[in-house]
């Protein structure tokens, strides 16, 4: 057995072939199993021209002797060899848990015998004499990149089991270890923290994390959103009221910060509230008191206070509506939590979460991501951030049909693998601009204009036109409520179920 040195030289981009892996990842590693030397020569000879490193075996036994000391990321195995054959090397490389991936070829066209490969594990099979030298490194970078994205993922599931500490905060960017660094820091501190990000990035998640870290875990957390409450309520919620303090006051009732006394409260969108109820607010950072609205005298409370905002509180005190001496009193120590767009490899560790998460709410078994799920989720922009990507994967988990999800079963993906209009991220889609929309048809109508339409008969084009019209309508709802199906029903004026219903015919057709 021997291994061929490696050419230099540029790994082709072949026109139909997924983005050849980069030097950030290393050169794809290939062996080629095989019993003819004229075979195994040629096949080297066309991968590392395109600059993939190439090792070769005569049979099964040096084919696993190989893979055992230096481990490729695929295989190219003969299926008729002497002794060994390529299914059984196949199953003793899958039991042994080899981490590569088996491309099976063959001189006989079978079916049957390309079912078994499958069925088997292999990941894909080829038939000789192969349809072209293209086809074959086409294979090989497929399988080399789906290899190297289950690699990632299962390293990424590591590194979410090591990050309990930080309850359901799920990370491995610098951007966040930041975080979690900045976490544990301040919970054991008895000082106030000021969370920034914007909508969805898990604000109070990170509120949560410092409540259980710090000494006060025992003890309440209460969040409250700010801007949920109605302005002439706000001091109310907050601090309490004594009965008789205003129309419909008919008992007393305790505030929040009374209820987080010992504990810690959290003012989520602390920027929304009423400037009456900031000088309150300030009164109790500065001397722990709070008053009840129309009561004579003031309480002590021992409450830690976070909090949490997603706009620029600066702009917000220049604009006369939000206290300058209140944003330094909340702003002792600062936490900003990234977008998801820009936290990397984030986007398929927090996937998977939601894959195993909605597996065990739904009781179904749980579901892998396509490498063309992988992509996609990893070129969305998410302006809905970690929230979006939880409702996206919800949206995948109740529509796949698969053993793994796919980039069409995600809500801001088309059938046909392009964003939808309007998607962001999706600017190559969108070339064509709207302009386009008016005479060309998308979905099941793909490429047909309104004067194709009237070739054909009344029922069939009424039809493509209705599955357009589902696909463009249910598809520009899930973007504006960020894959919320909840959300995306009630504005449809549909119960979930019909709505949920409506996406699966979608799908369907």
């Amino acid at each position: 057995m021997t291994a061929s040195s490696t050419r230099p030289g540029p790994v082709h981009h072949l026109s139909a072939a997924p983005p050849p892996l980069t030097s950030e990842t290393g050169a794809v590693h290939v062996l080629v199993v095989d019993d003819e030397p004229a075979l195994r020569r040629s096949v080297a000879r066309v991968l590392e021209t395109r600059g993939m490193k190439v090792g070769v075996a005569d049979d099964g036994p040096h084919a696993l002797e190989y893979m055992t000391t230096s481990t490729p990321d695929v295989a190219l195995v003969d299926m008729m060899m002497p002794g060994i054959g390529g299914l059984e090397l196949l199953a003793r490389v899958k039991a042994s848990g080899i981490p590569v991936e088996i491309i099976l070829m063959t001189a006989f066209a079978d079916v049957d015998s390309a079912v078994a490969a499958m069925k088997a594990g292999a990941y894909h099979f080829l038939t000789k004499p192969f349809h072209s030298n293209d086809a074959v490194a086409h294979a090989v970078l497929k399988a080399a990149e789906h290899r190297r994205l289950a690699d990632r993922a299962r390293q990424l599931e590591q590194v979410l089991l090591s990050k309990e500490r930080f309850g359901e905060i799920i990370g491995a960017s610098p951007k966040m270890l930041d975080v979690f660094r900045l976490i544990e820091g301040v919970a054991p501190t008895s000082s106030t923290v000021l969370i920034l990000g914007e909508s969805g990035t898990g604000k109070e998640l990170v509120a949560r994390a410092i409540h259980q870290g710090s000494p006060r875990a025992r003890k309440p957390f209460v969040a409250v959103n700010c801007g949920a409450i109605p302005k002439e309520l706000v001091e109310s919620e907050l601090f309490g009221h004594v009965r008789g303090a205003f129309t419909g006051a008919q008992s007393s009732r305790t505030g929040l910060f009374e209820t987080a006394d010992g504990g810690m409260i959290l003012l989520d969108e602390v920027g929304d509230l009423p400037l009456a109820a900031q000088v309150k607010l300030l009164r109790v950072l500065q001397e722990g008191e709070i008053k009840r609205v129309g009561a004579d005298e003031n309480r002590t409370v021992d409450v830690r206070v976070l909090a949490a905002t997603n706009v620029d509180l600066m702009s917000r005190i220049q604009a006369g509506q939000f206290r300058r001496d209140l944003y330094y009193r909340l702003n002792v120590i600062a936490i900003e939590l990234p977008p998801l767009r820009e936290r990397g490899d984030d986007v398929v560790l927090l996937a998977n979460h939601y894959l195993q998460k909605f597996a065990r709410s739904m009781h179904r078994d749980a579901k892998q991501l396509a490498p063309d799920a992988m992509r996609a989720l990893r070129d969305y922009d998410w302006p809905g951030n970690v929230r979006e990507l939880e409702h996206a994967i919800e949206h995948a988990m109740v529509l796949s049909q698969k053993e793994a999800v796919c980039a069409s079963d995600l809500p801001f993906v088309r059938p046909s693998g392009t964003f939808r209009d309007g998607a962001p991220g999706g600017a190559q889609n969108r070339a064509g601009g709207r302009a386009a929309e008016s005479t060309r048809l998308g979905g099941d109508a793909a490429g047909l204009s309104f004067a194709d339409l009237a070739e054909l008969p009344y029922s069939e084009a009424k039809r493509r036109i209705v599955a357009f019209f589902d696909e463009t309508y249910t598809g520009e709802i899930l973007r504006r409520t960020g894959g919320n199906m909840s959300e995306a029903a009630r504005r449809a004026g549909l119960d979930r179920s019909n709505f949920r219903r409506l996406l699966k015919r979608r799908k369907d057709d």
